[in-house]
């Protein structure tokens, strides 16, 4: 057993799970620099995904991320407009063949809200386990006998809230909205992206520390643990499985942009 009483084996595969996780968010990062995104918002979303997603999301943005730089995207414009010149595309849309898959958009979609809460939870756990007043301000000790409780409270308004700077930064460049607009549109986008997100991360976290690592070793996993943020990878694959299906609706009903 390690000092903090799991088995060896779970604490060499979380430290193992951790450290692949920042390798591939360190690729995407390096690669960013050499072919940055269109949207500047998505050089922060790809790496962020990253760290819970792992190879699986690295390979993700090889295939449907990294070709959407600068360079493509200006490329894409001189063949719009070539087309608008010759009367081939009079209405200058973009040619169905340019973009990716609907399956794949909606993945796109639920990984820039997954950005968000990542970082969210990065900034709230933390700061919840530094200086513990903030957890107490939540309801610690008054409205829960659990510190956890509390600081999902803390953790939702944050990735909330970062969420929606995220998705602001998506929906008025690209919709060419004032600022009041892109705000309003942000918040619609994101209320029910993050939610669902959320409800999937909560439950995967509630289940492992309380049905599993409690039970079976004493004591829950802490946030200056391994465990804890081994364990918030995977309850962050959670999050996106309960919110692809929302995220699918978004995009179909043209709350969230096509991506």
């Amino acid at each position: 057993m390690t000092p903090a009483s799991f088995p060896t084996w779970l604490h060499s595969l979380a430290i193992v799970s951790l450290i692949l996780g920042f390798i591939c968010a360190i690729v995407i990062i390096v690669d960013e620099f050499r072919r940055p995104q269109h949207m500047w918002i998505m050089n922060v979303v790809w790496p962020l995904t990253a760290l819970f997603g792992s190879v699986i999301w690295l390979a993700f943005y090889f295939a449907w991320g990294r070709g959407m730089t600068r360079e493509r995207h200006q490329a894409m414009q001189r063949q719009q407009e070539r087309k608008k010149r010759e009367g081939s595309d009079p209405d200058g849309g973009m040619d169905m063949g340019t973009q990716p898959p609907f399956p794949v958009m909606v993945a796109k979609g639920a990984s820039h809200c997954g950005a968000g809460c990542t970082l969210g939870d990065i900034v709230a756990e933390w700061l919840a386990f530094g200086i513990p007043a903030v957890a107490v301000a939540f309801g610690w000790h008054s409205l829960f006998d659990e510190k956890t409780f509390a600081v999902w409270i803390l953790d939702y308004i944050v990735a909330f809230l970062l969420g929606v700077i995220f998705q602001y930064f998506t929906i008025k460049p690209m919709r060419d909205l004032s600022v009041g607009q892109g705000i309003v549109q942000a918040l619609k986008a994101d209320v029910l992206s993050i939610s669902a997100w959320q409800i999937g991360m909560y439950g995967f976290m509630a289940i492992a520390q309380f049905a599993w690592l409690n039970p079976a070793y004493g004591h829950k996993a802490e946030v200056n643990s391994p465990e804890f943020w081994f364990v918030m990878q995977v309850a962050m694959l959670c999050g996106f499985v309960t919110s692809y299906p929302v995220n699918w609706f978004l995009l179909k009903a043209g709350v969230k942009e096509k991506m």
